[in-house]
């Protein structure tokens, strides 16, 4: 299986350690959630990858080679910042684009009317760019990325400003790259829609990765945690391993060391009232990602 290798990646601008010794590795098929906040590294490790940066130290490999020029063009990339030419119009710049990469005319305007039409602008292929709303030029930039069929994916914030309707979309399309043995990286702060897209996910912070797995491994704890609810009565009574904790009107949190112990406060329930409610609960991606990186960081990637 095609696999893109990000290996001990460094990056330092004067006394600023941008990256240090970033490495993960997104095989083919596979869509990897990159998260941090503003200035954690995150568009520093695309820059990389991409070659628009130098690191320091490390190393990207796509199927155990170093990444060169050759596979760089075949990298589909989608910046933060707009990287379409605002006043060229969105079906000669897609076409250019995709010819760049290499194909023919023919193919580059048969591309160019399948992502447009896919992305819901292809009544905008003869408008100019900045003639368009921001939404639409995030979506022609999605199209400048999938233009020339690329075997790897990096976007950097390609959900920002998009609608619910074109976050579906775009939702979609990632997920049918990774179909076809695409590795898709993403990064973005809209942690709910990483939680639900991606099938393993990256947390950076400091320039380093400090949580990596998939949702289910990340928000695994410790000590289990269920809710209880009662139609009606009280929950009474202490049991060995378990702490319970009220949560409001007949409903608690029940923390246990083990199943066999929160079934024990489950039995001695239903004994007492009538069970609403007995739900795993686990942390959200952004519950884990506030624990793990610190709200004071600030600034943004270099």
């Amino acid at each position: 299986m095609a696999v893109l290798e990000i290996d001990g990646l460094e990056k330092s601008y004067g006394a600023v350690r941008a990256l240090d010794g970033v490495s993960f590795n997104v095989p083919g098929g596979e869509i990897f959630g990159f998260v941090g906040s503003n200035g954690a590294g995150k568009t520093t490790t695309m820059r990389i990858i991409l070659g628009v940066l130098r690191g320091d130290g490390g190393q990207v490999r796509w199927n155990g080679t170093p990444v060169d020029l050759s596979v760089r063009k075949r990298i589909g990339y989608m910046p933060e910042e707009r990287g379409l030419y605002p006043r060229m119009k969105v079906g000669e710049q897609l076409v250019y684009l995709a010819r760049l990469h290499g194909m023919d005319v023919a193919e580059a305007t048969a591309s160019m009317e399948h992502w447009t039409e896919v992305l819901g602008v292809s009544e905008r292929r003869h408008d100019e760019v900045d003639k368009l709303s921001l939404g639409n030029q995030q979506r022609v930039q999605l199209a400048a990325a999938l233009v020339h069929d690329p075997e790897i994916l990096v976007l950097d914030e390609p959900f920002s400003g998009l609608d619910p309707v074109a976050v579906a979309v775009m939702s979609d399309v990632l997920r049918g790259q990774a179909a076809k043995g695409v590795p898709v990286i993403f990064s973005s702060h809209q942690l709910e829609l990483v939680e639900r897209l991606c099938d393993r996910v990256g947390i950076v912070k400091s320039g380093r990765l400090v949580a990596l797995g998939t949702t289910d491994e990340l928000r695994t704890t410790e000590r289990l945690q269920w809710e209880l609810g009662l139609a009606d009565g009280d929950l009474t009574g202490t049991w060995p391993g378990v702490t319970v904790t009220a949560q409001g009107d007949h409903t608690w949190l029940v923390e246990a060391d083990s199943r066999a112990a929160a079934q024990a406060v489950l039995a001695s329930a239903v004994s007492q009232a009538t069970v609403t409610q007995f739900a795993p609960v686990r942390p959200s991606l952004t519950d884990l990602f506030q624990d793990v990186v610190s709200e004071t960081e600030e600034g943004s990637d270099a």
